[in-house]
């Protein structure tokens, strides 16, 4: 696409709904945070051709304090709807102010419970762990375009210089465990009985789990799986030898025994960074088992967890996306089934007398 959703979003907040707000609520407006973030391909700026069969057109997130959201939301909507003109750019702004055209105004409360399961950054390594990666995203990505009174600036500050040390470290812990112990020791496993269903949902595992990884060793946070492989040729030390790994073992034409040997040389990379960066001791090089395979990053599960606090040990990281699920359940849970169908672009098919 030749231009970004959020290059001409921008410039109608800035040309329209700006002017608007100042005039008719200038208080609610010094309170709010305007600018497109949260969720959507667009979002992180990958929107493309495919991108616009639904939730698509001129955004402008907005966040405020939850006691003014209860007390004006509507008030704010209604006037801006009466004030916005019928296109801009050729975007229909006629459409309605939800599903992406207009603005589209939260509680910044409930974002946050929505994404990280809690209403303010976390204070604890309890905390930093009970929330899922991939919503991190979902708070720090986009562009702000204006915050007067600095709240949601400031969460995201909380955010952007990465985890806590302890709980970077119990993270990879977990995720070795994982990649190794319920990735590649498990397609070993079902390649040596022939079991193919099992190796596909061992090896899709094992490779998200290893890329995941990746991201961790670089100290950023991964994406939800659709944009990983995109992020994760930005990462500053392990983009080049992971995706070498990933593109090739990802074909459906290479062999599950080749899968595994990349699985195998993909934990080498992982484990030589985690010994570059002393997360982990040098070790005599390790060879894998004919029954159990390669079950390298078991050995850095292992050491990490013994060098951590005791009161972190046991605490396993959350990383599915439990808070965003809630939250989208009862979203579609109010839906008309037709709209609904509508969004999935799930259309009826005529019969043969055209009905």
């Amino acid at each position: 696409m030749t231009e970004s959703i959020i290059d001409a979003s921008r410039d109608f907040f800035f040309d329209i709904l700006k002017p608007i707000l100042e005039r008719e609520f200038p208080l609610e407006t010094s309170q709010t945070a305007f600018g497109v973030f949260g969720y959507g391909s667009e979002v992180l700026q990958f929107d493309d051709e495919y991108s616009s069969d639904h939730h698509w057109g001129l955004r402008i997130n907005a966040l405020m304090p939850d006691y003014l959201f209860k007390g004006r939301q509507e008030e704010i909507l209604r006037v801006v709807d009466e004030n916005l003109p019928a296109n801009y750019r050729g975007h229909s702004l006629r459409e309605g102010l939800s599903g992406g055209k207009g603005l589209s105004l939260l509680s910044l409360e409930a974002h946050l419970r929505h994404t990280i399961g809690a209403e303010k950054p976390p204070k604890t390594y309890q905390d930093w762990l009970r929330i899922p990666e991939e919503d991190i995203i979902h708070v720090v990505n986009g562009q702000i375009w204006l915050d007067e009174s600095g709240c949601f600036t400031a969460i995201r500050a909380a955010f952007l210089d990465y985890y806590p040390e302890p709980v970077r470290l119990r993270k990879i812990a977990h995720w070795c465990r994982y990649f190794s112990g319920m990735g590649s020791y498990a397609l070993k496993r079902a390649v040596l009985r022939g079991n193919e269903y099992y190796a596909a949902v061992a090896f899709g595992k094992a490779i998200r789990w290893g890329v995941q990884l990746a991201f961790m060793l670089d100290k950023h946070y991964y994406p939800y799986d659709k944009w990983i492989m995109a992020y994760l040729r930005r990462l500053p030390r392990l983009a080049d030898p992971v995706v070498a790994i990933v593109d090739e073992a990802v074909k459906l034409w290479t062999p599950w025994e080749r899968k595994l040997e990349l699985l195998n040389q993909l934990a080498d990379v992982l484990d030589e960074t985690m010994v570059a960066d002393d997360i982990i001791k040098p070790h005599p090089k390790f060879e894998g088992s004919p029954t159990s395979g390669y079950r390298l990053l078991e050995h850095a599960y292992a050491e990490i967890l013994q060098g951590l606090a005791p009161e972190l040990r046991t605490i396993a990281p959350v990383w599915d996306q439990v808070y965003f699920e809630e939250f989208h359940s009862g979203y579609v849970a109010h839906l008309d089934l037709d709209t609904w169908d509508g969004l999935l672009n799930l259309n009826p098919v005529e019969d043969e007398d055209g009905r």
